[in-house]
């Protein structure tokens, strides 16, 4: 069995490299199962042009995610590194991931977050470092009131979740 120092750096190394949507969803995935030995399948990405404020959020009662694009996008425009960008992926989609396992409390989910962040990258960690102080951390420096996107169609995200079965 891999000793946590092993497991830890490995997930470190997966979030840091990861390459797209799917990667990071694989990791929110992994993580929560081995913090919290929970996880459910079928769920489905879409990006939408939210309000600057607003992360993402899970419609309770479905098997959807929307994950706000415009936050992306300036995080990835602005040249921050790329494990920037996936520690603040990551950080929206547990959380709105561990809505979807059935945790409607605000609170309960933040502290999760931070649970399962530590656990799996260590302290030090700047995804675990996000969920202890809030993701919009990483943002810091960002000007993000001179941001007027015009609004786009929502996307679904394709090949979001891997699935050897059929969900009906």
């Amino acid at each position: 069995m891999e000793d946590e120092f092993s497991l830890t750096k490995r997930y470190r190394n997966r979030l840091d490299n990861a390459a797209n949507y799917a990667e990071i969803w694989e990791i929110v995935k992994d993580t929560v199962e081995f913090a919290l030995h929970r996880r459910r399948a079928g769920m489905l990405l879409f990006l939408d042009d939210l309000p600057i404020q607003l992360g993402a959020y899970h419609p309770l009662g479905t098997n959807n995610i929307v994950l706000n694009r415009v936050l992306v996008q300036i995080v990835e425009t602005a040249g921050e590194p790329r494990k920037v960008a996936n520690a603040l992926i990551y950080n929206l989609l547990v959380h709105e991931y561990l809505h979807a396992l059935g945790e409607i409390s605000e609170v309960a989910v933040r502290e999760t977050v931070v649970k399962v962040a530590e656990k799996c990258f260590g302290k030090d960690h700047i995804a675990a470092q996000a969920a202890v102080k809030s993701p919009w951390t990483l943002l810091k420096g960002i000007p993000l009131e001179a941001v007027n996107v015009p609004r786009r169609v929502m996307e679904i995200v394709k090949d979001f979740e891997k699935t050897d079965r059929y969900v009906v």
